[in-house]
């Protein structure tokens, strides 16, 4: 197949038995449809796979890289052909938004994190090509959300797996097509599985103007004391989060507010590095997501590190962070877009993230 050439994935067929779609050197990808019916694509490099799926909101479901699987743990062995957020649960990435995102408040009416987690595309597409020697495969597509009186926008990401790396490149688009402002918000949602004996790493301070632990839960959360003594310590020194510790449960869940900090690039980085010297990370440019995420639970059935949720706002629901001034507006027309890398890095990778991380820590 030639550089470039695109593949349109509506004549793809996506039954039970595992179909190759498309090789070229390391790569190939195959095409299946879940028991479910979830159709998916499984695409393999040198040093491991993902599985995407196209047609249902652009997930990530699974990541296995350098032999050990990257995404978090629930109680879902497969993707749901469900619509309603908690109902199919897992994924390694999710994209939330894009008009309203979060946990709703009492005043809202937006499902859990929006339309977009479960949106069911209209269009989904393969391109091949080749930087630098490397060839690399992309998954992209369109999802048009329309209400009459309401929105009227375009939603598009690509997911760009290379060949001999555990690095992806998502990048993100929202167009608005209606001829009115549209409030914008986007999170990218990617749910590592917690290493115990990892520690987080980046650039952000350890203190409660930069790291802002949420005190209120979704009302369907319940609480015990253990949870709060959890929250009480982490309060007085955010700093005890960042060891993922054997046994320490986090149930129901944390979730932070975070000031990312970016280095002379414009980058920032976070990383969970493993004992091993390895490391899981997100990548991205706080001028495009002003603001971040952190998110964890460990209670037995869901075992999930949200390291870095890079996004527009943070995930009080619309109205709350309409309040806090982190909803921006789309004008007629405007498109928003950003980048986001993410994955598995090696150890030599992770010591020159590492290197970068202190060097952004040393400016803040």
């Amino acid at each position: 197949m030639s550089d470039g050439m695109r593949i349109d994935l509506a004549s793809v067929r996506f039954s039970e038995r595992e179909r190759t779609v498309v090789e070229s050197g390391a790569l190939s990808v195959t095409a299946f449809r879940y028991d479910s019916d979830v159709a998916a694509l499984r695409v393999k490099n040198a040093v491991g796979e993902v599985i995407l799926l196209p047609f249902h909101g652009q997930q990530i479901w699974d990541a296995t890289f350098y032999g050990r699987g990257l995404k978090m743990r629930s109680v879902f062995s497969e993707p749901a052909a469900a619509t309603e957020y908690l109902s199919n649960y897992g994924a390694f990435l999710l994209h939330c938004g894009a008009q309203a995102m979060g946990n709703p408040g009492p005043t809202d009416t937006h499902p859990l994190h929006g339309a977009l987690p479960h949106a069911q595309f209209q269009e989904a597409w393969l391109t091949l090509g080749i930087d630098a020697g490397s060839r690399h495969v992309t998954l992209s597509g369109t999802y048009r959300h329309r209400v009459a009186f309401g929105a009227n926008y375009l939603f598009s990401p690509s997911l760009r797996v290379a060949e001999n790396t555990g690095r992806l490149r998502l990048e993100v688009s929202v167009r608005n097509t209606r001829s009115k402002p549209m409030d914008l918000m986007y999170l990218a949602h990617i749910n590592f599985r917690p290493v115990n004996g990892a520690r987080i790493l980046d650039a952000i301070p350890d203190d409660r103007r930069f790291i802002r632990l949420r005190r209120r839960l979704p009302e369907f959360f319940a609480q015990d004391e253990s949870y709060q003594n959890l929250v009480e310590q982490i309060t007085a020194d955010p700093a005890t989060h960042r060891d993922v510790v054997a046994g320490r449960a986090i149930d129901p869940e944390l979730v932070f507010g975070l000031d990312c900090v970016p280095g002379l690039d414009g980058w920032a980085h976070a990383l969970q590095r493993l004992p091993d010297g390895t490391a899981d990370f997100v990548s991205h440019r706080p001028a495009e997501l002003q603001h971040a995420v952190r998110w964890m639970t460990r209670n037995g059935d869901e075992d999930a590190l949200g390291l870095v949720l890079p996004a527009t706002a943070e995930a009080d629901g619309h109205d709350a962070e309409v309040k806090k001034g982190n909803v921006g507006q789309l004008a007629p027309g405007a498109e928003f877009r950003s980048t986001i890398d993410f994955g598995a890095l090696t150890a030599l990778e992770t010591r020159e993230t590492e290197v970068a991380i202190a060097a952004a820590r040393d400016r803040s």
